[in-house]
């Protein structure tokens, strides 16, 4: 049997990591041969939109929204970083570092590259080094997160390695914003939503998700994913809107929590079922020990998906897709599944499309399998397809790390100045020259 597996795992391409663009209109994969992208704009059909295979084993890769710039690190080279112009062929630049690169996060102002104990910040524009935060907390994951809204590019990431703190850093203005106390255990997954307003948040205990506003790191809410057992989160997403946040996890369960705020108590409400027990839970939490009544507090699953296997490494996403909201979760045995969501009722999504992420475009269409709609997808699918922080706080370097002895990427950048094919895909790249990591007091 495990000759008859590893005949089979050699033939499969194997899938070596996958990620949703910013604003999961894009899919990109890793594999042993190189990498993908896809669009997923519409259901019923997955294009294949780039095709590459330069580098080997791709590990990380990341498209800036829906432009031509792809960043790529393979394990052939794992402290290099490649940015690519795929729609030329050509390569804007690349940046060598002083250990494996573990995480690249992108918006249209900056790029982030993680290490395990350092955060490297560029200007996208030109690829300047503009700061380096040094000594942070062990961070082996790479866990981080960068708000896609470049008016407010924040930045998120560990502050320790044994507790769930969270340092929120203002990836603009080059400082620190708030330390959040989020959780009791290290953290396991951080995501902001589209404005960068709100921050979710789980522990590697995997039971607890909480949503903290940004920049003051308020707690807004807290949902429970479940009490039986501790999983491993593997990925946290916003809906476009920030209504819907969804969770994927080493489990065959994928649950999206809803994010409303209770009305006033003089408010009439419908009564439901459900309402009525929320209202007995509420009344008896005042009567048990705070522990137990914090549990009882906690909202619980608006919606969930079962997959059909559990222990998969997944990534999800959630998504207005020809007008109606989608679930997408892409995972590690090269598949991708599309599922409708009730956003007035919740209850189980259906799954309406499974993607192959190998193979030619025909043979991904014949492999496809749709359901079809019900309830309000059914109903719905008629609609035609058309305050900062000043306090430096350990870890942060002004001089880039140079008094420290840090090595400073080195890169190598394509001859002339490259642009994008389309002077809206912001942004441009202006220029790349050599030198400009050593002139620290320049700015864009």
């Amino acid at each position: 049997m495990e000759g008859e597996d590893a005949a089979a795992g050699a033939r499969r391409p194997g899938l070596g990591c996958a990620s949703f663009n910013q604003d999961s209109t894009s899919l990109a994969v890793g594999t042993k041969t190189g990498y993908r992208l896809f669009s997923v704009t519409a259901v019923d059909r997955l294009e294949c939109i780039h095709e590459s295979a330069e580098s080997p084993d791709v590990y990380i890769v990341e498209r800036l929204f829906s432009s031509s710039l792809v960043v790529v690190v393979s394990q052939a080279m794992p402290r290099r970083m490649n940015v690519y112009h795929f729609k030329k062929g050509t390569e804007i630049c690349n940046y060598s570092y002083s250990n494996t690169i573990l995480a690249v996060r992108l918006n249209r102002q900056r790029l982030i590259v993680c290490l395990e104990e350092s955060i490297y910040i560029h200007n996208i524009k030109d690829m300047k080094l503009l700061k380096t935060l040094l000594n942070t907390p062990p961070n082996p994951s790479g866990l981080c997160a960068l708000s896609i809204n470049h008016s407010n590019s924040y930045l998120a990431y560990p502050g320790s390695a044994t507790i769930g703190e969270i340092i929120v850093y203002d990836a603009n203005n080059l400082n620190t914003v708030t330390m959040i106390p989020a959780h009791d255990s290290p953290l396991a997954a951080i995501t902001f939503n589209a404005s960068g307003t709100k921050l979710a948040s789980a522990s590697e205990r995997g039971t607890v998700i909480r949503v903290f506003s940004i920049p003051e790191g308020l707690r807004l809410f807290e949902f429970r994913r479940g009490m039986k057992r501790y999983v491993n989160i593997n990925s946290l997403s916003f809906s476009p809107d920030a209504q819907f946040l969804c969770a994927s996890s080493n489990t065959e369960t994928v649950h999206i929590f809803k994010l409303e705020q209770h009305g006033p108590s003089g408010e009439e409400e419908t009564p439901t079922w459900s309402a009525y027990m929320g209202k007995m839970f509420t009344a008896a939490s005042s009567y048990l020990p705070a522990q137990v009544s914090g549990m009882m507090s906690q909202d619980r699953a608006f919606a969930t998906v079962r997959l059909h296997t559990a222990g998969q490494k997944n990534v999800c996403t959630l998504a207005t897709i020809q007008k109606l909201p989608r679930l997408l979760v892409a995972s590690s045995d090269g598949q991708l599944f599309i599922y409708n969501i009730d956003p007035q009722d919740g209850g189980e999504c259906t799954l309406v499309q499974t993607h192959r992420l190998f193979g030619s475009d025909e043979d991904r269409d014949k492999a496809g399998v749709s359901a079809a709609p019900q309830s309000y997808a059914a109903t719905a699918a008629t609609v035609p397809t058309s305050g900062p922080v000043s306090a430096t706080l350990t870890g942060y370097s002004e001089d880039g790390g140079i008094s420290k002895g840090e090595v400073i990427p080195e890169h190598e950048f394509a001859a002339g100045p490259v642009c994008l094919d389309d002077e809206t895909e912001f942004p441009p790249i202006n220029r790349c020259r050599d030198g400009s990591r050593r002139d620290k007091s320049r700015r864009p």
